[in-house]
C-alpha cells in the first residue's frame, strides 16, 4: 500500500513537471542577462483599406524582464509589422517614438528606449518576428504598468507623430493575457 502511494504521489510529480509552462526563459549567449517573457504576445491591429482589400497594420505586444546579476527591469516589446507592402524603416518607425496603451480607457504614454534588442541588454531578440519585414521596439516600463495591462478588460494603442492612428485589440486575446497573468507570477 505504501509503495503503491509513493508511486502515485511519483506520477503526480512527474505531471506537474510535465505541464508546459506559459512562460519564457532564456540565457542571452553574449551579455549573460535573463530574459523572461510571455511567448504569447497580445495583437492589435487597424485595418488600411485605402492600400487593398484585406490590408492591416498589426502591432505585436508582450512583456519582457531582463535580470542582470539581480537587476531587473521590464519592458513592452512591440513587433510592428503589416499585410500589404514593405516601408522603408524609418515610415514604419513613425509615430512608434511615442505611444499611448490605453489601458481601460486610462492613457499610459511610453516613449521607446530603443530598437534593438541591446536596448534591453540582450544581443538577440526575444520574440519572434511575424514576418521579415517587422520591427522591433522597446519601452521601459514598471513591473505595475505592466500589471494594469494584464487587469484590463479593455486595451487599444494610439501612434504619436504627424499622423496618428490607433490599434484595437485582435479578438480577446485569452492566451496572451493567460501569458501576462503567468508572467506576473513569475516575475513579481
Amino acid at each position: 500500500m505504501v509503495r503503491n502511494a509513493r508511486f502515485a504521489l511519483l506520477l503526480v510529480f512527474i505531471a506537474g513537471c510535465a505541464t508546459s509552462s506559459t512562460l519564457g526563459v532564456k540565457l542571452d549567449p553574449r551579455t549573460s542577462a535573463t530574459l523572461t517573457f510571455s511567448p504569447t504576445p497580445m495583437i492589435l491591429y487597424r485595418d488600411v483599406p485605402g492600400h487593398a482589400a484585406y490590408a492591416r497594420n498589426f502591432v505585436s505586444l508582450g512583456p519582457i524582464q531582463t535580470n542582470r546579476s539581480g537587476n531587473y527591469q521590464y519592458f513592452i516589446w512591440l513587433g510592428i509589422w503589416n499585410t500589404h507592402h514593405r516601408l522603408y524603416e524609418t515610415d514604419a518607425r513613425d509615430g512608434f517614438d511615442s505611444i499611448i496603451l490605453l489601458v481601460d480607457g486610462e492613457p499610459l504614454v511610453l516613449d521607446a528606449a530603443g530598437w534593438t534588442p541591446e536596448t534591453i541588454g540582450a544581443s538577440e531578440p526575444v520574440y519572434v518576428r511575424q514576418v521579415a519585414s517587422a520591427l522591433d521596439a522597446y519601452y521601459q516600463v514598471t513591473i505595475d504598468q505592466i500589471r494594469l495591462l494584464a487587469d484590463a478588460e479593455e486595451v487599444s494603442l494610439k501612434t504619436t507623430g504627424f499622423s496618428s492612428h490607433s490599434f484595437e485589440l485582435w479578438d480577446r486575446q485569452s492566451a496572451a493575457r493567460e501569458g501576462l497573468r503567468d508572467f506576473l507570477s513569475a516575475t513579481y
